[in-house]
């Protein structure tokens, strides 16, 4: 089933249309950054791309928050990205080895938004169960995001777009990808999983991302592990191709280990 955003999952647990955050009163079509709420709490657009750092790597990234329904300021507030939804033209089509893909079928800049990676939300018992119920030859969907607070703290989100979803379910893993991933919150404290272009992308070019989380992070934020023994059997080959590809799709055994 096709959703352009995310859903609350079977068990219930987090709605993401839920409106918890109250909204700002600036009375300006788009709101400015020393007087706006919302921007103050963390990172901002410009231009109507994500402000991308100079360097790969830095100690931590700010938040974003956008304006949501319950702001003052109209639809054409620059604080109101990943909310709109997909706007580039993309095409999803089948590759030699990964199964389904997707391209870009225009020009997307740097830091620009891509797409959502929607599905069903889910809490930490249910998408275990899910995963537990998977076979090595089912495909999975499920991705699990965990932002590192400053006080030590962990938010983790789970979303499953295997029979809910939209076009981000499509999206390949690479070694070296061309979007990443930032939670951005709108309405509550539930994040969209927006994908934003990191580099310059040509149409044509396949969409990719670092299912690990490990791009534009530093390395030792990174859940990944190295599989025991017997967990092997459990990983799949990767076939991005690129000149760093690490042969394996990146490993994750939290869900698959007793809580």
């Amino acid at each position: 089933q096709y959703s352009p955003e995310s859903v609350a999952g079977a068990d219930g647990e987090l709605d993401p249309t839920e409106i918890t955050f109250p909204g700002c009163s600036c009375r300006s079509s788009s709101c400015a950054v020393s007087e706006c709420p919302c921007l103050c709490r963390g990172e901002n657009y410009s231009s109507e791309r994500l402000r991308l750092p100079e360097h790969e790597e830095q100690q931590f990234s700010s938040p974003v928050f956008e304006c949501n329904s319950l702001c003052q300021c109209g639809e054409r507030c620059h604080n109101r990205l990943v909310q709109r939804g997909l706007r580039l033209r993309l095409q999803v089509f089948r590759t030699q080895r990964k199964g389904w893909g997707v391209r870009t079928l225009e020009h997307v800049p740097r830091g620009s938004f891509v797409c959502e990676y929607a599905g069903e939300v889910l809490g930490f018992a249910e998408a275990r169960r899910r995963i537990l119920a998977q076979t090595p030859q089912d495909t999975n969907y499920i991705i699990a995001v965990r932002e590192h607070l400053h006080d030590g703290r962990v938010m983790e989100t789970f979303v499953d777009p295997t029979h809910i979803g939209n076009v981000g379910r499509f999206l390949n893993h690479s070694c070296e990808p061309n979007l990443f991933m930032v939670p951005v919150r709108v309405d509550s404290m539930v994040p969209k999983l927006a994908l934003f272009a990191a580099t310059d992308i040509s149409a044509g070019e396949e969409l990719s991302y670092d299912y690990s989380g490990r791009f534009h992070n530093l390395p030792e934020i990174s859940r990944e592990q190295k599989p025991l023994e017997e967990e092997n059997s459990l990983r799949k080959p990767c076939y991005c191709g690129s000149r760093t590809c690490a042969s394996f799709l990146p490993w994750d055994s939290s869900l698959f280990s007793s809580p």
